[in-house]
């Protein structure tokens, strides 16, 4: 075969395209945003839309950081936060769930598979039930991960170990927000649904008036960017309670459901938009 033939004959090669909001179009966005990028240890059951008899949890950090195991009493797990992903968080998770429908106690998913060809019904908007929220439960340490009554030993008591040591306290406030005390700091973290110019408007609209914070020992920090979402962030006295800014966190959401809904009605004002663009100057982006 000649060397033009042979150019003719390669398989064009299929580029990965980078989904920048892999749970888009599920009601469980925001909460599945905020267990990927900051919740320590919690987990939630999988509103599975097709699953037959087996159920499956989602959790935010497994053994090993697995993509996927089945504990010895038949309890099938998959992770959220582990160390390898593909250009589509939301496939890689649809195939550990397909694993785990078919795996068998003691089985263990190290890594989610982000080599094969992408096919139709792996993503987690194929498999789950789309307008169903997560009902998540936060823990105080790994011991989720052994079946109820055993007791950790050998390696896997010092990976429990080391994984408990690193748990920040965590108090979830509402949906895809939570209060998160790291060191001798704390902070509230709020995945918002909406579209990030949006967001950003309402949240300006609200610093020019002077509504941005949570009330006294609190200040707007800024935000990040994950998956395809804005995070706004605010520092909190660490000295209070988590529940003591559960009503705070309320009325600001309130005030920026406000907000948000006079934007279509009512354009930025000159000073509106001065905090809009120092708001946009305090952003950082995650991946």
């Amino acid at each position: 075969m000649g060397k033009a033939a042979r150019k003719k004959s390669k398989a064009p090669k299929v580029r990965e395209v980078f989904v920048a909001q892999p749970f888009e179009g599920l009601a469980a966005e925001t909460e599945l945003i905020a267990l990927r990028e900051f919740v320590p240890s919690a987990t939630a059951k999988l509103p599975l839309a097709d699953a037959g008899d087996r159920t499956i949890t989602l959790g935010t950090v497994l053994p090993m950081a697995a993509a996927a195991f089945v504990r010895a009493d038949g309890e099938v797990f998959v992770g959220l936060q582990v160390q390898t992903r593909s250009s589509d968080i939301s496939r890689d998770l649809g195939r550990s769930i397909r694993w785990a429908l078919s795996a068998e106690p003691g089985d263990v998913l190290s890594v989610p598979d982000t080599t094969s060809p992408a096919a139709e019904g792996e993503r987690l908007q194929d498999l789950l039930v789309a307008d169903a929220e997560l009902e998540v439960t936060l823990h105080t340490n790994f011991e989720w991960w052994l079946p109820e009554d055993t007791e950790p030993s050998g390696e896997v008591k010092l990976s429990l170990d080391r994984a408990n040591e690193a748990i920040m306290p965590t108090e979830r406030l509402g949906t895809g927000s939570y209060w998160v005390l790291a060191g001798e700091k704390a902070h509230l973290r709020w995945v918002r649904p909406e579209p990030e110019n949006q967001l950003l408007q309402a949240l300006a609209r609200l610093s020019a008036a002077g509504e941005l914070g949570l009330g006294e020992g609190s200040r707007y920090a800024g935000s990040f960017r994950a998956h395809g979402l804005l995070v706004p962030v605010w520092d909190l006295d660490p000295e209070a309670h988590a529940r003591e800014w559960d009503e705070p966190a309320k009325q600001l959401g309130a005030r920026l459901d406000e907000a948000l809904a006079s934007l279509e009605s009512e354009p930025l004002n000159a000073s509106e938009r001065r905090a809009r663009d120092g708001l946009i100057g305090r952003q950082l982006t995650l991946r």
